[in-house]
């Protein structure tokens, strides 16, 4: 039997979800339009996305939803793992985002997914025995970081750290400086790297180089969706051949990491909360007013554990672009955008595979060469900090 061809798949890994079908909160800091039903139209006809990491579905409202879908022939449970939404052939990665304390202190995220309704009904049932209220997203969970790896392992799932080295909720940003120190390496199948960070600086950290890079959006609103994103490889995408991808990187299956310059991220400089100002020392306290209430920036971070002075990168290690989506080009507003849409179809299809003559045609040279630059990663920006993303300057 000849072998499938090898496709390109743009999946974005970590979506959450404000609002159950029924209007219940799911995660409370999202927006009440990220329902299961917008993030799939949205994902196929408005962001171009074949997969979307659903870190919301084994809250008890959003699960719920998942087998009414099934019963109405919304989702399709795949053989091979994942469920299918068959109108708009978008694959959906069921899991939960788990909030775990540090071992001196601090909290970290971990995404966790798993492939069957089966097993996502036993995560959701060994969540609600540890969690204060499971109804809702991203909530503390009495356990360790082992004892969910563990478990994860028995379901033949995923586990990622998310955002790794954000101040909070992340891994390294926010707990400890070593892996090791929180959690088994055997029990981790990928690294998130998060807004803040890229490739060339978590590869200043020896001890990832055995270890798959994903870049995701962590969508609190439908816009945010795929404003980060990875792109896989692979003769079909399933959650099988998505978790192989994650567990032998050496095969190359993940392609490409797109994510914004790290400047852009909301953490990446360390921020005075007193004063104001923002600096890329690694200290803790404020060099203009002296004052210690300093959210510690992901960049000083990474320098205070890094044991290189350079980074290296593992030979399987895929690109890494730096890219800006399309709702932060300036000059792109509303109108244009839905011109855009009309004659191109998706932002994927806009930022990956659109010539530059063609968007010219639609939308004139100035507009289209800031898009050129903003999906080639050339537009100046100045840097983030302390909960404030990095603001765009016109050219």
């Amino acid at each position: 039997m000849a072998q499938k061809p090898i496709k390109r798949y743009y999946v974005d890994g970590h979506v959450h979800i404000g609002r159950s079908r029924s209007g219940s909160p799911i995660k409370m800091a999202a927006s009440s339009k990220l329902t299961i039903d917008n993030v799939i139209r949205a994902a196929r006809y408005q962001k171009g996305l074949d997969g979307v990491g659903l870190i919301d579905a084994a809250t008890i409202p959003v699960l719920g939803d998942i087998k009414q879908m099934i019963h109405e022939s919304r989702l399709v449970e795949v053989a091979e793992g994942g469920f299918l939404a068959p109108t708009e052939s978008v694959l959906l990665l069921p899991g939960a985002e788990v909030e775990l304390q540090g071992p001196v202190g601090g909290a970290a995220h971990f995404g966790v997914f798993v492939g069957t309704l089966s097993a996502l009904e036993e995560l959701s049932r060994w969540l609600t025995f540890r969690q204060k209220n499971s109804t809702l997203s991203s909530q503390r969970t009495n356990a360790s970081a082992n004892e969910l790896g563990a478990f994860v392992r028995e379901l033949d799932g995923i586990l990622i750290i998310n955002h790794a080295f954000t101040p909070h909720k992340g891994l390294y940003g926010n707990c400890v400086r070593h892996m090791s120190e929180m959690i088994a390496e055997e029990y981790v199948t990928a690294v998130e790297l998060g807004l803040s960070s890229d490739t060339n600086m978590a590869d200043r950290l020896s001890e990832l180089s055995s270890f798959s890079f994903v870049t995701n959006s962590d969508a609190h609103s439908v816009s945010k969706m795929g404003r980060e994103y990875h792109v896989l490889a692979l003769p079909e995408l399933n959650f099988t051949a998505y978790r192989e991808a994650l567990r032998h990187p050496e095969w190359r299956q993940i392609a490409l990491n797109v994510g914004l310059w790290p400047e852009m991220g909301k953490y990446h400089l360390s921020y005075c909360q007193s004063c104001g100002l923002r600096f890329n020392e690694a200290i803790h306290y404020c060099p203009n007013c002296n004052e210690t209430r300093i959210v510690q920036g992901v960049w000083n971070r990474l320098i205070a554990i890094a044991d290189r002075e350079e980074s290296i990168s593992p030979d399987f290690r895929p690109p890494y672009l730096h890219q800006i989506p399309l709702e932060w080009i300036p000059g792109l507003g509303s109108k244009k955008l839905e011109l855009l849409f009309h004659h191109f179809g998706s932002e994927m299809n806009i930022l990956n595979e659109v010539k530059l003559e063609d968007l010219v045609e639609a939308v004139g040279e100035t507009l289209a060469t800031e898009i050129d630059k903003a999906r080639r990663g050339q537009l100046d920006f100045a840097p983030g900090a302390g909960g404030f993303y990095g603001q765009l300057r016109n050219s």
